[in-house]
């Protein structure tokens, strides 16, 4: 066996609702990641809705408080190249991967939520047996998903971006919903940590994590289940 194949996907969606407001990818939800996996020896493929490079939340970028990921990853050409060339989802097949991770950011809320072809492509992941990671507004990806014409998310112990933290922005009337009102109504068994402290669940070969900064956290034990012999969920 060679190296593990990750694909990682991300949001296109770069306005915050109507507020005039820029959003995206929360950079410290991919680079965190990013950097766990490509440390552990995993070859790392990026794609997203739209292709290219993707929007990114300019507040992760321009905080105070840059984390130890975001700062490697502005001194990484090569890291940076992953970004600006994400391919199509379209043209991503789980066949091809080990396992697929979702990172952050507020974007995901209004097109991974509702997008078939990610949908899908989650599902395939799930009925091969694959990993499968979301962290933070991410696993908005997953309320669409059908395994048989059964909600992936039903039973499912996971968490995500809670309720209180997206009150603790303001943010809560912003949203198209909120993200741990749509875990519970779909079935999944939410649970959450403190507002923006580290907090990962995993359930079989799902693992999740609340808030960007569980985002490495999430990775590492996403590696961790997919070096496992562990399959199916």
């Amino acid at each position: 066996m060679g190296p593990p194949r990750i694909l990682m996907v991300v949001t296109s969606h770069g306005e915050l609702g109507a507020t005039g407001l820029k959003t995206g990818l929360w950079l410290e939800g991919f680079a965190g990641p990013y950097y766990e996996f490509a440390d552990h020896g995993a070859i790392v493929t990026l794609a997203s809705i739209d292709g290219g490079l993707p929007p990114i939340d300019p507040v992760s970028v321009g905080r105070d408080d840059v984390p130890p990921a975001t700062r490697r990853f502005r001194s990484d050409p090569a890291a940076q190249t992953v970004l600006n060339h994400s391919m199509e989802i379209s043209y991503a097949r789980a066949a091809e991967y080990d396992g697929v991770f979702y990172p952050g950011g507020h974007g995901p809320m209004w097109d991974l939520a509702t997008d078939k072809v990610s949908a899908n492509l989650i599902g395939e992941f799930a009925m091969q047996g694959k990993c499968i990671g979301a962290v933070c507004h991410a696993p908005a990806a997953l309320l669409q998903v059908q395994l048989q014409g059964v909600a992936f998310l039903s039973g499912k112990r996971l968490t995500g971006f809670s309720n209180a933290e997206e009150e603790l922005l303001g943010l809560t009337d912003e949203m198209p919903f909120l993200l741990e009102d749509a875990l519970s109504d779909a079935g999944a068994d939410y649970v959450c940590g403190k507002p923006f402290e580290p907090f990962v669940i995993a359930d079989g070969m799902l693992v999740t994590g609340q808030n960007a900064a569980s985002s490495t956290a999430a990775a590492s034990e996403f590696i961790k289940r997919l070096q496992s012999k562990t399959r199916g969920y």
